[in-house]
């Protein structure tokens, strides 16, 4: 990570009401941030290191000493720190942007990178971590954050060294050695067996086994309030299981009802159309109908019409049968032969002819002697004369009939040859009469008159169905608004079916309605029952008189009393197993972080000492540091040389370490003026030695001093303090 730019707001000497934000820009290799004391160096590599390792959420009380000096102590102050940066690896380089605002448990985070923003405190700080190789404060000030009274300090003690190379290493506050003492410390009291002084795992064990004994006396008088409560729970299931199904029910059989209202309201809207849609096709037949009469006149008139034609024409029909029998009545001038005549001639006939008969039998009776008497030989002919005599007596009573009926028939003769002049008056007056009624109704004869009756009949009866037909449909509804009564009925057919169709398969079911309802009815039953059950279950926990609380209470201690026992027992573990693990990464830690020491110092030494030291050996367990003396031929601890050399040493191992801890990740390195006890040379060549490593590792350098200038590739120059004290001294007091 390389920072390109650091905003302060509200942060100790920077920002406040007086001064304003500050803002300094970084460069990617070595900058050096200049000034003289009290000018604010210190305050920037705070500021870096907090927002690369602070949680934003810190208490108030750890962060009241960045507070700007110009505030006033009662004032809301929320230090903020932001810091542009880009990130490489393997992929290649990220621009971000990192905002931290300082404020306790109202503090708030920014991390944009990439495009991406990640305001969740815990996730940016696991971001930056990932990025820096630095994974706390503690870490990052004991590795890649150098100061320089921490170089003052080594020559003073002469384990402050070893301490601090421990320190380092390790990544804590303290050396492993007080967390080895303490943790054995630890485990010592923990598993104590006295009785007088038990450890915390005895004084468990101890509890833990009195609360199980006393749950144990419980349990027998709680079986049967957890049976009782068990019962009364299945109940409730029960209950709420039938109240649940009986909604669900009741709620489909409302869409039943509902289905069924709908396709009543549909049905009946299907039953309107229909009647509109006739009621329609009846007025526009109607229309045609009464627009396309036969005849001119109006039905009643062309009835009178032919009425009369009919009457004039019967009579004329009957003068002319009269007169038509005027030939009969000539005929009977010249009365025919009557009928008795022949009968009187045929009975004259037969008498004669048995005359003839009975002599000529008689004759040849006598002539031939036959010896038959006379009588019989005479029998044929008298019979003939017995004929002959009937049909004369016959002929006589027809004759007297026909002298009646041709008395009779001549005054009838007379009679109607009378009346024939007057007859053929009136047959003219009637003709004349037919020819002007025909006229009159634009017929050329009677049977064209009778021909359009019927279809004038015909069809003003058609119009009076039609029109009792649309009365009975729609009543006195006037023709013109059934059109839209008929479109009205229509819509609410469609309305009606998109209403069915919503309500699901139930409103097409068969019966859905019938059905639901007697499985509501059965429901209702069950959860009338489901009801009774809970309130005996209820009657019978609550009629217990064991005390469950007092119970739970018990058992609830005994879980206690065991977490504790488990607790005690799982920490003793660990910090056994934590012991034994630190003793285990301890030794495996130093033995590997002391080779890449040696290798990594022993080039730091040789360019910065110009050759004089060139080997380095470091203790795997004491972390002692020795070089190779030339003048000696032989090892020497480095406490034994001079200050400088001392801190080169400790400067060169921090160098060292932080390659070694953060892997293939770089963060800014900060250095606060660490060549104070430098020589001009040395120093030169030390910072020389940064800058080499300005191209693998950013490097910000705090300093009072002018001679870096021209060697690093920013120079940042800070303004000192310059209020002064103004009042007068105060009295010496007595």
């Amino acid at each position: 990570m390389r920072i390109s730019r650091l905003d302060l707001t509200d942060f100790r000497r920077f920002g406040g009401s007086q001064r304003g934000p500050a803002s300094f820009d970084l460069a990617p290799g070595i900058t050096i941030i200049r000034g003289p004391n009290e000018a604010g160096k210190t305050t920037i590599q705070r500021a870096i290191e907090l927002a690369l390792s602070r949680k934003v959420t810190s208490t108030w009380a750890e962060l009241d000493q960045l507070r700007p000096w110009d505030e006033p102590a009662g004032a809301q102050i929320s230090p903020t720190i932001e810091l542009a940066f880009t990130d490489e690896d393997e992929d290649g380089s990220r621009s971000g942007r990192l905002t931290k605002v300082f404020a306790g448990q109202k503090g708030t985070v920014s991390l944009e990178l990439d495009g991406e923003v990640v305001t969740d405190p815990a996730r940016a700080d696991e971001m930056i971590a990932a990025m820096t190789g630095i994974p706390s404060e503690g870490f990052f000030r004991s590795t890649a954050s150098i100061r320089h009274h921490e170089m003052a300090v080594l020559d003073s003690d002469e384990s402050a060294l070893r301490d601090r190379l421990q320190t380092t290493i390790s990544g804590a506050d303290r050396g492993t050695s007080r967390a080895k003492k303490r943790l054995e410390r630890v485990l010592r009291d923990t598993n104590a067996r006295g009785e007088k002084n038990p450890g915390r795992l005895k004084v468990a064990e101890d509890g833990a086994s009195l609360a199980r004994d006393e749950v144990e006396r419980g349990e027998a008088a709680l079986a049967q309030l957890e049976a009782d409560r068990a019962t009364l729970v299945e109940a409730r299931d029960a209950r709420a299981a039938a109240d649940a199904t009986l909604a669900e029910r009741r709620a489909m059989l409302e869409k039943a009802r509902q289905a069924e209202r709908t396709a009543a309201e549909r049905d009946a809207a299907e039953e309107k159309f229909e009647r509109y849609r006739q009621a329609v096709a009846i007025t526009e037949e109607l229309a045609i109908l009464r627009d396309s009469h036969p005849s001119k006149q109006p039905l009643p008139a062309l009835k009178l019409g032919v009425e009369k034609l009919r009457a004039t024409d019967g009579r004329i029909r009957e003068i002319r049968a009269v007169l038509g029998d005027e030939d009969e009545v000539v005929a009977d001038e010249i009365p025919p032969e009557p009928a008795w005549r022949r009968g009187s001639r045929v009975a004259i006939a037969l008498f004669i002819a048995g005359v003839a008969v009975s002599a000529i039998l008689i004759v040849a009776n006598r002539a031939f002697s036959v010896g038959v008497e006379s009588a019989l030989v005479a029998l044929p002919g008298l019979i003939l004369v017995g004929f002959g005599l009937v049909a004369a007596g016959i002929g006589w009573y027809l004759r007297r009939l026909d002298r009646k009926r041709l008395g009779g028939l001549r005054v009838d003769v007379a009679r109607r040859l009378r009346g024939r002049s007057d007859l053929q008056e009136e047959l003219k007056i009637l003709e004349a009469d037919i020819e002007k009624q025909l006229a009159t109704i634009e017929q050329p004869s009677l049977a064209e008159a009778e021909t359009l009756l019927a279809a004038e009949s015909a069809h003003v009866e058609r119009v009076n169905v039609l029109s009792a037909q649309y009365e009975g449909l729609v009543g006195r509804e006037p023709a013109d608004a059934v059109p839209a009564l008929r479109d009205a009925a229509a819509l609410e057919i469609e309305q009606k079916t998109a209403a069915i169709e919503a309500l699901g398969p139930i409103a097409k079911e068969p019966r859905a309605r019938e059905r639901l309802e007697g499985e509501v009815t059965e429901l209702e039953a069950a959860v009338e029952r489901a009801r009774d059950g809970e309130a005996n279950a209820r009657a019978r926990v609550e009629q217990n008189a064991v005390d469950a609380d007092e119970v739970a209470l018990a058992a609830e201690r005994s879980a206690m009393a065991d977490e504790r026992l488990a607790d005690v027992g799982r920490r003793a573990r660990i910090v056994e197993t934590t012991l034994r693990s630190i003793e285990a990464a301890e030794q495996a830690t130093m033995k590997t972080a002391t080779r890449y020491l040696e290798k990594h110092m022993t080039a730091e030494l040789e360019s910065v000492t110009a050759g004089r030291y060139r080997r380095v050996r470091v203790d795997d367990k004491s972390l002692d540091i020795e070089v190779w003396a030339p003048e000696r031929g032989d090892w020497v601890d480095v406490r034994q040389l001079s200050t400088g050399t001392i801190d080169l040493v400790f400067l060169a191992a921090r160098i060292g370490l932080v390659r070694l801890v953060t892997g293939d990740r770089r963060p800014p390195l900060i250095c606060d003026d660490p060549f104070v006890t430098f020589d001009q040379d040395r120093a030169t060549r030390a910072f020389e030695r940064l800058r080499a490593l300005a191209g693998d590792l950013q490097v910000v350098f705090l300093t009072t001093s002018e001679r870096y200038d021209a060697l690093a590739d920013a120079v940042v120059v800070l303004d000192g303090p310059t209020a002064t004290d103004t009042a007068a001294p105060a009295a010496a007091a007595g």
